[in-house]
């Protein structure tokens, strides 16, 4: 049900179908769709299994959406997953997942985005580089530094730029939201197009399609844990399992942050209905997409040329490969435009949830204010403020012997992204809480059988309980084959346990109230 306190707040119910659908599809298309296919393509080393790949990970993302539909129609509050895990389970539980929203997972993948944002844009413009420094990296240990190059500047003023705009208004983030979704999946639409007709080659298409499920060329899956056997794809119908599941990290992430909407849901008109209209729009045209460029890629390159495409940018390469060198800087400004409008998605929405934990008394007092404008401008700039600093760290690239590795072309040292590690870090805890919404969504049927559920989640309980089995089962691998990039992620989430246990201590009881007067919704 609506929560009228949020609306006296001054919360304006402004996002209609195609805004809702918009955040939805376009807080998802960011880069991983023109890039991740190549690490994707090396661990299954087959057509068959890049497509079952991304096939999976839309199954499995359309699947949870339309579980997402029942609860945010029950609870269309700012907050949505947050509020979720606290109604099913209790204050906790949501606050760890915000907490590591917060921490990592929403800022890290706004400083990670943002990147990709300048990197493509040194493309265009050549100033733009990791190695040109406005500050020269400073090392702070072995294994980490601190720098500021041209590439992270641009990072650091896209981020500052988009909040700054959604500061001023709800009008204003959605528009910005609308125009470069539009143009972004015209742009994604377009290359598949173009791929399916003007660039298909059938020799290509022989190629790929006759050895449909035989793995090649494929990379061999260490286990992190000594006593697990290493496996790859080529080992027969487990080793295409494994391979299968250790691949769906890139596609399920490029396919994540759908659940955006539900952090803005007390923002959207009529949320009972068009929340789950727009969680099923969203997430079903852009699983469709990926499934369709994926096949264009196939039918322009080999599978070979795929796994070993340059710097992983598998669309570029398919550009490249039908319109030459003007390929990559189609690529590129396609690339720029997704990326810009995907950021403007995560910074919109991520501010919601923290604005909802401080109105529990869970976060800072100021995040759970609403400046004139009706939007948590405190908590879009404290987001800001964090993603910007995780831009700034680097990590020392070393060699199998421990020794800094050099770029070849200027024989300095080579550094690499923090945010990147912090995101493999959380894959597995952000998974873990997918998980824990989908069986609280059993658990609200129990507690709270005759609540108002004006959405039926689809296929209840056979197709959540399926969600939960394989997701769990992907979890299980990576927990054996990606313990180092598991392990970490659950102590990120640990450490809000005394983060918690501080602000129930020292913060005030919890309010639904704050500080901005009633008035009527503007639309």
């Amino acid at each position: 049900m609506n929560d009228p306190a949020q609306n006296r707040l001054g919360f304006v119910r402004s996002l209609g179908l195609v805004d809702s659908s918009m955040i939805v599809g376009g807080s998802m298309i960011g880069s991983g769709i023109f890039i991740v296919s190549a690490d994707i393509g090396r661990l299954t080393g087959s057509p068959g299994l890049l497509l079952t790949s991304w096939v999976v990970a839309g199954l499995l993302t359309v699947a949870c959406a339309l579980a997402y539909s029942e609860l945010a129609s029950m609870m269309p509050q700012a907050g949505g997953q947050y509020v979720f895990l606290r109604e099913a389970y209790s204050p906790l539980w949501g606050f760890l997942y915000g907490w590591t929203l917060f921490l990592v997972i929403q800022t890290g993948t706004i400083a990670a985005v943002a990147v990709a944002f300048a990197r493509f844009l040194g493309v265009l413009v050549p100033w733009v580089s990791p190695t040109r420094y406005v500050i020269a990296p400073l090392d702070v240990s072995g294994g980490y530094a601190v720098s500021l190059s041209t590439q992270q500047l641009v990072a650091v003023l896209l981020i500052v730029v988009l909040t700054l705009l959604n500061t001023r208004g709800l009008s204003v983030g959605k528009t910005v939201q609308n125009i470069f979704t539009s143009v972004k999946t015209a742009s994604l639409f377009g290359l598949i197009v173009v791929g399916l007709t003007v660039g298909a080659r059938s020799d290509v298409i022989r190629e790929n399609f006759a050895s449909f499920w035989t793995p090649r060329g494929v990379d061999p899956i260490v286990p992190d844990l000594a006593f697990v056997p290493t496996i790859s794809a080529g080992d027969g119908f487990i080793g295409m399992v494994i391979a299968t599941c250790v691949a769906l990290v890139g596609s399920l992430f490029s396919s994540d942050a759908w659940n955006n909407l539900t952090f803005a849901a007390a923002e959207v008109r009529d949320p009972e209905r068009t929340v789950p209209r727009a969680l099923a729009i969203g997430t079903g045209g852009v699983v469709a997409l990926y499934a369709l460029a994926n096949v264009a890629y196939l039918a322009v390159l080999p599978l070979g040329a795929i796994q070993h495409a340059p710097d992983d940018r598998v669309a570029t390469l398919a550009l490249q490969t039908m319109f030459g060198g003007v390929g990559a800087t189609i690529m590129a400004v396609a690339v720029v435009i997704a990326t810009f409008g995907c950021n403007n998605g995560l910074v919109l929405a991520g501010a919601r949830v923290y604005w909802a934990m401080a109105q529990n008394g869970l976060f800072f007092a100021a995040v759970g204010r609403l400046n004139d404008r009706r939007v948590p401008a405190v908590a879009l700039v404290l987001q800001g403020l964090w993603a910007c600093l995780l831009v700034l760290p680097r990590t020392r690239l070393r060699d199998a012997s421990g020794a800094p590795l050099l770029d070849a072309a200027t024989g300095l040292e080579r550094y690499g992204n923090l945010y990147s590690n912090l995101l493999d870090y959380v894959v597995f805890a952000v998974l873990i809480f997918y998980v824990l919404t989908i069986i609280g969504l059993f658990v609200l049927r129990r507690k709270r059988p005759d609540a108002p559920r004006p959405y039926r989640a689809f296929g209840f309980p056979v197709v959540p309980a399926l969600y939960v089995l394989v997701t769990s089962f992907v979890m299980v691998v990576l927990a054996i084959y990606r313990t180092q990039t598991t392990w970490p992620g659950l102590c990120i989430v640990l450490t809000g346990l005394p983060a918690y246990f501080v602000w129930r201590k020292v913060s005030p009881a919890p309010r639904v109230g704050g500080e901005v007067p009633a008035e009527t919704p503007r639309r």
